[in-house]
């Protein structure tokens, strides 16, 4: 029996119930569905429309629904359409009349808007504890590099040498701007749906501003026609978790690089690797490269909604059905990849002495010529071609550049003594850049940036 079979003669076909059904998937808002109606039924007693008595009946009931789905003795039917059937099926079977009266003032489009922004809310609030434990990784890993350094690289060649810890860092404040998305989008989805019904509201007495509060929102909804229709949260969310995946993937791809034979950087452990079914030799960084594949899925998941969203008239559509999928796997896959690519860092072994070899070649000091040159009242454009220059007569010529810096007559011993290596990195001064003072100072705001993150994640799960 379907929850509209009033309006119908006969029963829906099976190729109706098998390409509308959603329970495959949105039996994940199990939970959510039952603590949503609890705090209706709550509600529902509040205003005076059903007793005290009914109000009692029905919470046992549902605590007995929610022993069931979590133990597994939940015996789902063939006609159990989506989650919230199902469950109001079973609450019926159970507390028979009084179990009919559960859906008394509530539309399946406001309860499943509740339903996901319950969910949605709770998972974000797991993913920013994912993003901060990988950041704490980061800042750990940037700590112990000490003053070991490595070519940065523009183009994908060598550019300038960098602290290794300023390498590491730089990916903890990307992912730090991913933490602040993610929280305010906790922020705008914290508004809860219950309430508006199908679309327009009730005439019985409801109250949404107290099962608002019953469920720990931070507000109700202000327009039903918006609150039944809106899914901008499942966007935004899939919008961090693409952004985020993007960040997982720029790291994934200088993993797969840096070891490999000829970077040399970092060795796998073999927990958080991979062989080869045909060549003995293979070690290969699937995690990696899975980080870099599966943020295409995500990326993927966010099109495809925007484009579902598109067209749709206000209020409720059955196309919204396809919100929770894309949803579901984004979080899936986001948050596995972050924890394996954390234990891949976290057991990996670094060649800091390769690092700084590949860092040394004095090309790399070029423009700390160049701006050896500007202190002394050199036009940059001018020591640039006069750098670029030498650079240029050392390749061709096969001449060593220091002894060319030396013999220049506007550079000198001074100028050459710049090209050794490691000068280059204590060299710099720039707030933010990758001298050692600035370094030290970027250790320090990322720690205290780190310790506003917990505070901010301890308010997020707490409300």
């Amino acid at each position: 029996m379907t929850l509209w079979h009033g309006r119908f003669e006969g029963t829906p076909s099976s190729e109706l119930l098998a390409y509308t059904q959603s329970l495959s998937f949105d039996k994940r808002l199990a939970h959510d569905d039952v603590a949503c109606s609890k705090a209706h039924v709550k509600g529902l007693a509040a205003s005076g429309i059903i007793s005290e008595e009914e109000s009692l009946l029905l919470l046992s009931t549902l605590d007995q629904v929610e022993a069931e789905l979590e133990s597994g003795d939940f015996d789902f039917q063939y006609s159990d359409e989506d989650i919230h059937t199902a469950v109001e099926r079973r609450v019926t079977e159970l507390a028979g009349d009084t179990g009919a009266k559960l859906h008394t003032g509530r539309s399946r489009n406001d309860q499943v808007a509740t339903d996901l922004r319950l969910f949605t809310k709770r998972e974000l609030g797991s993913v920013c504890s994912r993003i901060l434990d990988f950041q704490k990784l980061l800042l750990g890993l940037a700590e112990s590099a000490e003053d070991v350094y490595l070519p940065g690289y523009t183009h994908l060649q060598k550019a300038q040498p960098v602290l290794l810890a300023h390498y590491f860092l730089a990916h903890g404040w990307a992912l730090g701007r991913d933490f602040d998305r993610v929280v305010e989008t906790i922020d705008r989805l914290d508004v809860s749906p219950l309430g508006a019904g199908a679309l327009g509201g009730s005439s019985l007495p409801l109250d949404p501003d107290f099962v608002s509060a019953e469920l720990g929102f931070g507000r109700r909804f202000e327009n039903s026609l918006d609150a039944v229709s809106d899914r901008d949260f499942v966007a935004e969310s899939l919008f961090d978790l693409a952004l985020l995946g993007v960040h997982l993937s720029r790291i994934g791809e200088e993993i797969v690089l840096w070891s490999t034979e000829e970077f040399g950087y970092l060795r796998l452990d073999d927990a958080y690797s991979t062989g080869s079914s045909m060549l003995p030799q293979k070690k290969n960084p699937d995690i990696a490269e899975l980080a870099r594949g599966k943020s295409g899925r995500v990326i993927g998941s966010l099109t495809g909604f925007l484009a579902t969203l598109k067209g749709l008239p206000l209020s409720y559509n059955r196309d919204l059905q396809e919100d929770k999928e894309p949803l579901f796997d984004a979080l899936n896959q986001i948050s596995l990849g972050i924890s394996s690519l954390s234990g891949l860092l976290a057991s990996a072994s670094f060649d800091f002495s390769r690092m700084r070899r590949a860092a040394d070649s004095p090309y790399l000091c070029a423009v700390d010529l160049a701006e050896w040159l500007v202190k002394r009242g050199v036009p940059f454009r001018q020591a640039h071609v006069i750098v670029g220059g030498l650079v240029r007569d050392s390749l061709e010529r096969h001449v060593d550049l220091g002894e060319l810096v030396e013999a220049h007559p506007q550079l000198g011993t001074e100028a050459a003594e710049l090209l050794v290596p490691g000068v280059s990195v204590e060299r710099r001064r720039s707030l933010g850049g990758s001298g050692v003072e600035a370094v030290y100072v970027q250790l320090e705001n990322f720690r205290s940036l780190v310790l506003r993150e917990e505070m901010q994640l301890q308010a997020v799960v707490k409300h």
